[in-house]
């Protein structure tokens, strides 16, 4: 059986959605490139999540210089094993590490699918999500890099055997140097790609002192907050909370849109939400069209309602 390459950064739920999803073409072997010490971080999961191999390409130098090492070195690999496929997060290193291997090898490059079929037929979720296209890479060794919250995990525990892989970074990939990192402090609140419930507040909300009754709603739920990029943009809370299609995509088991219009880029960031909730003063808002529940209301009224009776109700 053919192999098919992962290239895990991070024990995270995208990570192990590839894992899920390559297994339908062959036997999946997970690549881990990076410092000294990352596999160890991350090897239990990978090989929970059905890994069969590990190749483990650890060095200062994959860290210290931005994103050109590690498609060097994945190039490198790709080419001494010939696998089925390599599946990379569609994130922005993933697609950038991706669009080099492909120029490197003159191989095809899909980016964004959100399924895979074991002959490689890719699907694709474009133009915002309005039109589904079926894809086949017909030159290489096909790249495929996987949005977020495309299928549900599935563990899948394998030998998670370790494989050394040599480390071989040219002068030609160490022209930009990665001087600085921040680490941002996390919350006591889910990740948003990563959370059951999503609540998340638009234009509607008026200012960045407004946004707590959306933060409230949330932290009833056990939720995680977002924002609508026309909330980002006008400063009431930060990008990196930003759903939609050049933001996260996020796809809960609950979605609660309060003061979204519902734009399209939004909507490609949600629409594959299980149960979409919409609280909005427009009876003709956009979001209405795709959400199962809708409410036509002032938010700041409508949350704490609703927020109150689910009070009662756990009481």
């Amino acid at each position: 059986m053919a192999e098919v390459f992962v290239v895990a950064g991070a024990a995270n739920k995208l990570t192990y959605e590839m894992l899920t999803m390559a297994r339908g073409l062959g036997e999946v072997s997970a690549v881990v490139l990076g410092a000294p010490g990352t596999a160890d971080a991350i090897a239990d999961k990978l090989s929970e999540y059905g890994a069969a191999k590990i190749y483990v390409g650890e060095d200062d130098a994959l860290d210290a210089y931005l994103v050109a090492p590690k498609a060097e070195v994945l190039a490198a690999l790709i080419g001494q094993h010939r696998p089925a496929a390599v599946l990379l997060p569609s994130t922005q290193e993933g697609k950038e590490i991706a669009a080099r291997v492909a120029v490197s090898l003159d191989n095809g490059l899909l980016t964004d699918v959100v399924g895979l079929e074991a002959d490689g037929t890719a699907t694709q979720s474009i133009f915002a999500g309005g039109i589904v296209v079926k894809s086949q890479v017909t030159r290489g060794v096909p790249l495929v890099t996987v949005k977020p919250n495309s299928l549900t995990p599935e563990p899948a525990p394998a030998a998670g055997e370790r494989v050394a892989v040599e480390v071989a970074v040219s002068d030609a990939a160490k022209l930009v140097t990665v001087s600085d990192r921040v680490t941002e402090a996390k919350g006591d609140r889910p990740e948003l790609t990563e959370a059951s419930v999503v609540v998340s507040g638009g234009r509607g909300v008026g200012s960045a002192e407004q946004f707590s009754v959306v933060e409230e709603f949330a932290d009833l739920l056990g939720g995680a907050v977002g924002a609508s990029r026309a909330a980002t943009d006008a400063g009431f809370y930060p990008h990196k909370f930003q759903v939609g299609q050049t933001g996260s995509t996020v796809s809960p088991q609950l979605y609660v849109a309060a003061g979204i219009s519902g734009a399209i880029q939004h909507r490609a960031g949600m629409q594959t939400s299980k149960t979409i909730v919409a609280v909005n003063k427009d009876d003709g808002a956009p979001i209405f069209e795709i959400a199962d529940f809708g409410v036509v209301g002032d938010l700041f009224k409508v949350l704490p309602q609703a927020g109150e009776e689910i009070k009662k109700r756990r009481a």
